[in-house]
């Protein structure tokens, strides 16, 4: 650097030299102000640290014969006949240097000015009167900084003007209600902040405004309908608010509208109707409602419309009357009614979007032949009928979703056709027949999923040929047969669901083959046999595997202790034998992973301990003497303890009779009902355990009464949770405690506290958990010392387990369960620092076909917004809480304060890493993209409107890819803007 302030000093000194030594005969041979341009240049040259494309900006030698100095032949000038500079037009040439350093006033009779897409930093300059004569300033794609300043309206002839992707912030000068000439104003991506100025309708001959992505807010002017010749409309991602005017109908040459992701309400105002030429409209991710008014059908050149994540409703109008429309984007609003009949045959058509509403059709009748059509999600209607073979003929499709309707039939074997296919969903529907063979020519699908219909036959072996297929969902069917082999050959398969069908014989060894295998391997509730096949250990990335409610038989092969990625296994019902595999997944899995077996062992609570395999005759007879000894010593000691004990009894007796005639008193005389835990635990012990409930035993409080930790006499330790007494102590607050207690005691999943026993009654209530030491996420979070225990990977496995216990509850249970208290304070964790759910008190069963209105329960900023006014229980409730407790996991802290700036778009670009927990250090490159991955997922879980939020079977799903498909900028360059777009 010293260096090159140094040569750049000589060389302005030897400028400056120059200049002196040549001075009478450049005053006789070039104009005043053109020697004043060539000085301005120089000098700016001379400060930029990368000019080579300015090779050309030179000064003659002092030996040169010309006695004229002209930049009209350097690269990037133009000049007018008099030699004066007129144009600097440098745009992607590698410019470094601050824009400060060039002097604008030396240029008056400067027209264009530009050097977008450089590197040059700077504010813009207050002192624009010289370049009164410019026209066309474009300084895009650079980092310039500061506010725009107000003296930009007395550049009144510009026509072009384009300061985009920079750092600009500040508001939106109302001067700029001066340039008068402009055709072109483009000010999008930059940091710019206030309200639209009503002055920019003075632009009578503004044709592209885009203001978007910036921080904007206030209502959008009315006053923008004035400018009648504007074809392009950006003001998407910003926070512009209020709902749309209606004098934006008077844009009747707009031919795009974007304004998607802001804060409007209300509905789209008829006079759209008046949009004839538009040929783009985006407004999705807003908050609007209403139905589509009728008038749109007048939109005959409509190529795209983009509405996702609104509250519309009421029918779709026909959009496809013009032949037009190539594009339609719906999903996740209200619509319902039909399908416009002029979808039919609309030829147009490349993408279609309209699942997540309540649209009506049948489907062999409301679609056509597509020749274009790429992408297709009709997913989550209420459509019927049978699947047309005219699919077949759409031969550029590459996504094709018609999962949760009601469609019935069989699947069209012409399906196998579309060559280009990568996505098949035709789950959650009443398909039946056999899976057609003519699957196997997909080689490009990557995603099947089948599952949940009534579809028979066998696995076709030509499965085998989709290699690059990643996931396979056929679960929930009839299909019958082995597992072909071939299933092997899918060596890039992620995810893997086969369970709750009637297959039978043995598990291929092949399926080892799938070493791509991460997210799920899932072959229960079948009629599989045979022995495990020890290949299966060559699955070592795989996070979760399911073979329970099967008839295997033999071992579980030892080779699974290096299956080192397990999370999650279940071996239950099926007559499995011998010890475990000492691996620490298997040494510390719930018993229920094993129950209903033939004779497994192990060092886990509920299974038989391992027979040594065998004793040397010379360590028998030491045994033999071993033994002898230990009876006599074991006799005196029986004797001993016997009479301690009778001691013992008597007096644990009276004191047991004491406790119970206090809580006897408590209740009202009333007896107790208690559910005993393997008829060992029994309310007895747990009141001797508490000594009465003791304070001293107490380790935690709240609005649902009290837990204590008790150490039974079996040596067990459980938390007890004594409730507060129900309400009113009523006959329908006792059925409802024991319908969701029925309910709890059905739950078996790793990552939700167990639930051992209970004991009912009107006035008093326990319930009896297992014991978790690390305590509950609030506590370690709050702890430096437990928060610096709590690592990036320890915390996204926390995250993950969170969400896998509430797609349990929401997607696997008999009836759905939502919990409705999630909170950090509810998340404990084990000494691994493995997550569970608790504290169901709150708890609600989903009753189909009813209207689950509930009390407003829940911990005061993890309850999701609409409950507090629709008094409405969802699963999405949940999803939002989820949302708060992960990012919590992720900032160290509550994100209230994160939640409140993301709604207003004030800290919008925040980056993600200033906001993670700083006490400790960033993730490891590993380990970086699944905490993006799952801070992203956080966002999409608490977006304001819960249809826009996904389910938690989708959270979880796809936090065990860890979000493998996406790509992301830098870690250390993410902002939060950036994952609140991103598509989750």
């Amino acid at each position: 650097m010293a260096i090159h302030k140094s040569l750049s000093l000589a060389f302005l000194l030897f400028f400056l030299h120059f200049l002196s030594f040549h001075a009478t005969s450049f005053a006789t041979a070039t104009p005043s102000s053109a020697l004043s341009e060539v000085e301005a240049l120089m000098k700016w040259k001379v400060s930029l640290s990368a000019a080579q494309a300015l090779h050309s900006w030179s000064l003659p030698s002092a030996n040169s014969t010309t006695n004229t100095i002209s930049p009209c032949n350097w690269t990037g000038i133009s000049c007018n006949s008099l030699g004066s500079v007129t144009e600097i037009r440098l745009p992607s040439v590698g410019l470094q240097g601050k824009l400060d350093n060039l002097s604008f006033p030396s240029f008056p009779n400067l027209l264009n000015l530009d050097l977008s897409n450089n590197t040059v930093i700077g504010t813009i300059p207050v002192h624009l009167d010289p370049l009164y004569k410019l026209t066309y300033l474009n300084l895009s794609s650079n980092e310039i900084s500061g506010s725009i300043p107000l003296e930009i309206g007395n550049l009144v002839n510009l026509t072009e003007l384009d300061l985009s992707t920079n750092h600009l912030d500040g508001s939106i000068p109302s001067t700029i209600g001066n340039l008068t000439k402009l055709s072109i104003l483009y000010l999008h991506q930059n940091r710019i902040y206030g309200s639209i100025p009503s002055q920019i309708s003075n632009l009578q001959d503004l044709v592209q405004l885009l203001l978007s992505q910036n921080n904007l807010t206030g209502p959008i002017p009315p006053a923008l309908g004035n400018l009648r010749n504007l074809t392009v409309l950006d003001l998407h991602l910003n926070q512009v608010s209020g709902s749309i005017p209606p004098e934006i109908g008077n844009l009747v040459n707009l031919k795009k509208l974007f304004i998607s992701r802001n804060l409007l309400t209300g509905s789209i105002p008829s006079t759209f109707g008046n949009l004839t030429k538009l040929t783009f409209l985006s407004l999705f991710y807003c908050q609007l409602s209403g139905s589509l008014p009728k008038e749109m059908t007048n939109m005959t050149n409509l190529s795209q419309l983009y509405l996702d994540g609104n509250n519309f409703s009421g029918y779709l109008p026909q959009l496809c009357h013009g032949g037009s429309l190539e594009k339609i984007c719906v999903p996740n609003n209200h619509f319902t009614g039909e399908i416009p009949r002029s979808f039919t045959n609309c030829t147009s058509l490349t993408r279609v979007r309209l699942n997540g509403n309540r649209l009506i059709a049948n489907v062999s009748e409301a679609f056509g032949v597509y020749p274009h059509l790429r992408y297709m999600d009709v997913s989550n209607n209420m459509l019927f009928g049978e699947l047309s073979p005219n699919w077949g003929e759409c031969q550029n499709l590459t996504k094709l979703q018609f999962s949760g309707n009601m469609i019935t039939g069989r699947i069209p074997p012409e399906i196998g056709q579309l060559m280009r296919l990568e996505v098949l969903g035709l789950s959650s529907n009443h398909l039946v027949g056999e899976i057609p063979k003519e699957f196997g020519r997909l080689t490009f699908l990557y995603n099947l999923t089948l599952n949940d219909n009534q579809l028979s036959g066998q696995l076709p072996q030509e499965i085998g040929k989709l290699s690059n297929l990643e996931i396979l969902d056929l679960s929930m069917n009839h299909l019958s047969g082995p597992i072909p082999p071939q299933l092997g050959d899918c060596s890039k398969l992620r995810y893997l669901k086969l369970s709750e069908n009637v297959l039978n014989g043995s598990i291929p060894f092949q399926i080892g083959n799938l070493v791509y295998l991460q997210g799920l391997l899932d072959l229960s509730h079948n009629s599989l046999n045979g022995k495990i096949p020890p290949q299966l250990a060559k699955l070592v990335s795989l996070e979760n595997l399911n073979l329970s409610h099967n008839m295997l038989s033999g071992s579980i092969p030892p080779s699974f202790e290096g299956m080192v990625s397990l999370q999650s296994i279940d071996f239950s019902y099926n007559a499995l034998e011998g010890p475990l595999p000492s691996s620490k997944c298997f040494q510390k899995a719930p018993a229920e992973a094993f129950i209903k077996n033939k004779g497994l062992c192990g060092k886990v609570q509920g299974l038989r301990p391992c027979n040594a395999s065998s004793i040397s005759h010379g360590d028998a007879r030491k045994g033999h003497k071993v033994v002898i000894l230990v009876i006599l010593l074991f006799s005196v000691l029986f004797l001993l303890f016997a009479i301690v004990g009778i001691i013992s009894s008597i007096y644990y007796q009276r004191r047991r009779r004491r406790i119970e005639k206090v809580l006897l008193e408590r209740s009202g005389g009333n007896t107790f009902s208690t559910w005993n835990y393997d008829g060992i635990v029994t309310f007895e012990d747990i009141v001797e355990a508490t000594e009465g409930f003791d304070e001293k035993y107490c380790i935690g409080t709240g609005g649902y009464g009290k837990v204590y930790k008790a150490n039974l006499p079996a040596g067990q330790v459980v938390a007890v949770k004594k409730l507060h007494p129900l309400e009113g102590g009523n006959q329908s607050d006792q059925r409802s405690f024991r319908t969701e207690i029925k309910a709890l005691t059905e739950i078996r999943h790793r990552n939700i506290v167990k639930l051992y026993g209970f004991c009912s009654h009107a006035r008093f209530s326990l319930l009896v958990y297992e014991y978790l030491e690390r305590g509950s996420l609030a506590s370690i979070l709050s702890n430096d010392e437990g928060a610096t225990q709590l690592d990036w990977t320890a915390r996204v496995k926390v995250i993950k387990g969170v969400a896998h216990a509430l797609s349990y509850m929401h997607h696997d249970c008999t009836m759905p369960i939502v919990h409705r208290d999630l909170s950090s304070n509810n998340v404990l964790l084990n000494s691994e620092l493995e997550a569970s759910v608790s504290d169901f008190g709150t708890a609600r069963l989903l009753i189909p076909d009813s209207s689950n209105w509930t009390t407003l329960a829940g911990t005061c900023g993890y309850i999701a917004p609409e409950l507090a006014y629709t008094m409405r229980v969802t699963e999405k409730c949940d999803v939002y809480s989820f949302g708060v407790v992960a990012l919590e996991v992720m900032i160290g802290r509550h994100p209230g304060q994160l939640i409140s700036s993301l709604s207003s778009l004030n800290r919008d670009d925040t980056l993600l890493k200033d906001m993670l927990d700083q006490r400790l250090s960033g993730p490891t490159a590993e380990v970086a993209r699944e905490v993006i991955f799952a801070v992203s997922m956080a966002l999409a879980c608490i977006r304001p409107d819960p249809d826009s939020r996904p389910t938690m079977h989708h959270v979880a799903q796809e936090l065990s890819v860890g979000g493998s498909s996406f790509s992301l900028e830098p870690f250390h360059a993410l902002t939060f803007r950036q994952l609140m777009d991103l598509k989750v």
